[in-house]
């Protein structure tokens, strides 16, 4: 595990804005750029999602932001843990900042997701197992070798953060950074001009580096926990989602799991899904729209159908 600290990194030395020598460029450039991309015999094909039913619908491109947004409890850091797993096997360098949780939690549950076991389960009740969980676990560490976490909880300054972002631009090569959460990073819910900046920020940075920047972001508390959120739900100042380019709503299917915890759910309850992915803008796409996830337990990943076998991160491209 790569874990970044302000004790180990001058992040200072990061807090300036690029010379603007380095912004302003011919027009040539822009130009020839364009035609080498139409001469590439095989376009390279950006980076995407888990689940192949939205290959052709949702890609991460780089210099753009994407807001994960979802209800306290819904699964968005779940998601966007599983989505890190992909990206990583996918030769992507990503590093994960997550003010609400530890490195160490961050990992773990992204070891969940990789070996498909629970491992304080196995040592508390299957211990003749452990040898099998830890050799799949050293198996992780080379997946895991482009993954950086940025050890910080609590409330960041966002010179802090966006310096952060750029070491990693500049220094480490990270291609996706994600930011958990926007609320950690402003002064609060009503700060509605710290929001619309930060994300403004962000999005600066995204395209000066070349990057794509994930933010984790909370919706309003629902009325009615049975309909899916919108991205007019999110808190705070409707300028994020404005800004940013991609909007993806995570809601979870509380209703169906009140009629399994009552055991009265049908066959075709139950084949109803765990959890929506909603679309709900994507600037430089086609496809606005839902998918429909099902919640595996013992790996806590979510996968595209009912009854599927979780995906092999150690033998696959992380894709189901």
């Amino acid at each position: 595990m790569n874990v970044l600290t302000a004790d180990d990194i001058d992040f200072s030395l990061y807090e300036q804005e690029t010379d603007a020598q380095q912004k302003v460029l011919p027009a040539s450039i822009y130009l020839q750029d364009f035609v080498e991309r139409l001469k590439a015999p095989h376009p390279k094909p950006m980076p995407a999602l888990p689940w192949r039913k939205t290959h052709d619908k949702v890609a991460f491109r780089p210099g753009e932001v994407t807001l994960w947004a979802g209800a306290n409890g819904s699964g968005k850091s779940l998601v966007t843990g599983q989505v890190c797993m992909t990206l990583l096997a996918q030769n992507q360098k990503v590093c994960i900042a997550s003010f609400e949780m530890k490195p160490q939690k961050t990992l773990e549950r992204m070891a969940r997701q990789y070996t498909g076991f629970d491992g304080e389960f196995l040592r508390n009740n299957h211990p003749d197992e452990l040898p099998a969980f830890f050799a799949l676990l050293d198996d992780m560490k080379a997946c895991t070798s482009d993954l950086w976490l940025y050890d910080q909880q609590g409330t960041v300054k966002a010179d802090r953060l966006f310096a952060v972002i750029r070491y990693c631009a500049q220094e480490l090569g990270v291609q996706h950074f994600v930011v958990d959460s926007l609320m950690k990073c402003v002064a609060g819910d009503d700060d509605y001009n710290g929001q619309k900046e930060l994300t403004d920020k962000l999005t600066a940075l995204a395209r000066d580096h070349n990057i794509h920047i994930h933010l984790v972001h909370h919706v309003r508390k629902p009325d009615d926990d049975s309909k899916r959120p919108t991205k007019w739900d999110s808190k705070g100042s409707g300028a994020v989602t404005d800004l940013v380019d991609n909007v993806m709503m995570v809601w979870r299917n509380k209703p169906k799991e009140r009629l399994i915890d009552a055991g009265k759910a049908t066959d075709k309850q139950m084949a109803e899904p765990d959890a929506l992915l909603v679309c709900d803008k994507q600037r430089n796409g086609d496809w606005e729209g839902a998918i429909g996830l099902f919640f595996d337990k013992t790996s806590h990943q979510y996968l595209a159908e009912y009854g599927a076998s979780p995906i092999e991160y150690g033998s696959a491209k992380g894709f189901d």
